[in-house]
């Protein structure tokens, strides 16, 4: 594996995945447009919209674009997966990741191209200037008690952005500001389209820092999230699925013990003898398709391993 080309010098792809948000999509454009360091390619997936999405972007003459129109709707994780492969193969020094529902601030990608570290978040705050970075600084998958692994983000160990060091090491990343360069995708391939949504970056950042590297959020690269979080979805919904299964992917092959990894098994029973008194029946049938799907789901998709 070559050495990295210097900061400064290094190129880099922005990867935009976009399903029926036209106008947020356009507005997110226009802040790549703003950069103080201009993006040397976007390469845009758009799954399958049913919107204006193609008017949004046949009108953008001022970037340089690369457009694939999936047929279907990929998720997002497939549509990470198809813009991380594309730049790739076409050879950039390093990877941006973008959603459609947030502007970079102008100096966003001139701050992160001016660390000299693999892996990168830019640091997100809502539209009235809140700290909402949710990356983990804790992600524990050795204790089988914790029902959830994140422990700690950085929006809740920091004020503000303010209060932030200048780099902040986290344990998970969002497909939603990450930056990583071409030799960790050499290493440990790309994200994971079987997910569909909902930890397919988790478990990114979980194959990477295995592999030794460490994840640093940039205080000074500052995204703006045009929506506000919603971290809450109906469990019993077709999201549920995806999000008790993705879950369970990500312990099962990333726990560190024996427990840790049985720990799906226990959630499934507990969430089925409670199911009475809070999902109901809709979630307890998630929750059980959800754990026989992840048990086929504990290697890597063979299109996600490192490339050869």
């Amino acid at each position: 594996m070559t050495a990295p080309a210097a900061p400064g010098t290094e190129t880099v792809a922005v990867v935009v995945v976009t399903f029926n948000r036209a106008d947020l999509l356009a507005g997110m454009l226009d802040g790549l447009a703003a950069q103080t360091r201009r993006p040397d390619a976007v390469i845009v997936v758009d799954n399958a919209s049913t919107d204006h999405t193609r008017a949004v972007l046949e009108a953008r003459t001022d970037l340089p674009l690369h457009v694939t129109h999936s047929p279907d709707n990929l998720g997002g994780a497939g549509g990470f997966h198809l813009g991380v492969r594309a730049a790739y193969d076409a050879g950039w020094d390093r990877v941006w990741l973008m959603d459609d529902d947030v502007v970079p601030a102008p100096g966003c990608l001139e701050a992160l191209m001016a660390v000299d570290q693999d892996c990168l978040i830019a640091v997100r705050e809502d539209l009235s200037g809140a700290l909402v970075e949710k990356a983990a600084v804790d992600f524990d998958l050795r204790n089988p008690l914790a029902i959830k692994p994140k422990r700690a983000s950085i929006d809740s160990t920091y004020a503000d952005r303010a209060s932030m060091p200048e780099l902040a090491e986290v344990h998970n990343v969002a497909f939603e500001g990450f930056m990583v360069r071409r030799g960790v995708i050499e290493e440990i391939g790309f994200p994971d389209p079987s997910f569909f949504i909902f930890y397919d970056d988790a478990e990114y950042a979980v194959r990477a820092r295995r592999a030794g590297r460490r994840i640093w959020a940039v205080r000074d690269a500052v995204l703006v999230r045009q929506l506000d979080f919603n971290q809450q979805h109906d469990l019993s919904g077709w999201k549920g699925f995806y999000m008790y299964r993705n879950l369970f992917v990500v312990h099962l092959r990333h726990g560190e013990n024996v427990l840790v990894r049985l720990k799906p098994w226990l959630i499934t029973v507990v969430v089925v003898l409670l199911s009475p008194v809070r999902g109901g029946r809709a979630e307890a049938r998630n929750v059980i398709r959800a754990m026989a799907s992840a048990r086929g789901m504990r290697r890597l998709t063979a299109s996600a391993r490192p490339p050869r």
